[in-house]
C-alpha cells in the first residue's frame, strides 16, 4: 500500500461520504485567517469560534502556530499552515524549512504554494521536485495540500498541476490562496476531480462565502473547504466573527 493510499484509508475511514447536511458542514471547512495584520487577539478568536462549532481545522500563518496550538490544547480541531505563500516561489529548501519549523511548532496539516511559474513554463520535474521537498520534510500523517493558484492558470495548466501534485505523492490538490483575485469554483472543482478521481483529495478556497457556495462545492467533489467567513457559511450569525477579504 502506497504512503498516499495509507493516508486516505486513515484519514477517510469507510471510504467516499456523501456530501453533507449543512448541519455537518463545519466539519469540512478550514477556519481560515491569513491576512497580515491579524493580532493575536484575533487568532484567540478564531480558534474559540472553531471549537463552538467544530470546524476541522484553523488555517494560520506560520508565526501563529504556536498560539493557535495552546488555545487549541486537548480539543479535536487540527491546525493547518501555510508554505510559500502566496506566491510558491521560494526555493524548495525554504518551502522544507517552513514546513518543517511549522510542525515542529504544532502543524498537523500543510497547505504549500507550487511553483505557478514552473509549471507555466513547462519545468515540470521543478515543480514535482518542490513538493517532494516539501513532503520529505513532513512526518508520516502530515497533511500535505498543494495550492495550484487556479486563477492564473489555463484549463489546460489546471490539469497538468492536479497530475503533477499526484505524481509528487501529495495529499490534496487545493484551488487558491485568496490572494490571485479569483477563487474556487464548481467548475474547477469538477476538472480536478475528473482529473484525480479518488487519488487525491480536493480543497476548495478563495472566495467561499455562502453555504450555498460550499455545499456546491462539495457536491461538485470537494473534500475541505478553506474560508474566512466560515461562521456565516454554516449559518450561525457572529458580528464579533474576524473579517478578512477572501482567504
Amino acid at each position: 500500500m502506497s504512503r498516499l493510499e495509507e493516508f486516505i484509508r486513515i484519514k477517510t475511514p469507510g471510504g467516499i461520504t456523501p456530501p453533507p447536511k449543512p448541519e455537518g458542514l463545519a466539519s469540512y471547512i478550514d477556519h481560515t485567517l491569513l491576512k497580515p495584520t491579524a493580532t493575536r487577539e484575533d487568532i484567540k478568536r478564531l480558534c474559540m469560534e472553531a471549537i463552538q462549532y467544530n470546524f476541522k481545522t484553523v488555517c494560520v500563518n506560520p508565526f501563529w502556530v504556536s498560539e493557535a496550538k495552546k488555545l487549541l490544547y486537548n480539543t479535536p480541531v487540527g491546525i493547518c499552515s501555510v508554505v510559500g505563500f502566496p506566491l510558491g516561489a521560494t526555493l524548495p529548501e525554504v518551502k522544507a524549512q517552513e514546513a518543517r519549523a511549522a510542525v515542529r511548532e504544532g502543524a498537523t496539516e500543510i497547505d504549500m504554494v507550487m511553483n505557478i511559474g514552473a509549471l507555466k513554463e513547462g519545468s515540470y520535474n521543478t515543480v514535482v521536485e518542490d513538493i517532494k521537498a516539501v513532503l520529505k520534510a513532513l512526518p508520516p500523517l502530515v497533511t500535505l495540500k498543494v495550492i495550484i493558484e487556479t486563477a492564473y492558470l489555463t484549463e489546460e495548466e489546471k490539469v497538468k498541476a492536479a497530475l503533477l501534485v499526484e505524481e509528487a505523492c501529495a495529499h490534496f490538490v487545493k484551488t487558491s490562496t485568496g490572494f490571485a483575485g479569483g477563487g474556487a469554483t464548481v467548475e474547477d472543482i469538477k476538472l480536478l476531480k475528473k482529473v484525480v478521481g479518488d487519488k487525491l483529495l480536493i480543497k476548495a478556497s478563495g472566495g467561499v462565502q455562502t453555504q450555498e457556495q460550499a455545499l456546491a462545492l462539495i457536491k461538485a467533489g470537494a473534500d475541505r473547504i478553506g474560508a474566512s467567513r466560515s461562521v456565516n457559511i454554516i449559518g450561525k450569525s457572529d458580528t464579533h466573527t474576524v473579517q478578512q477579504d477572501n482567504y
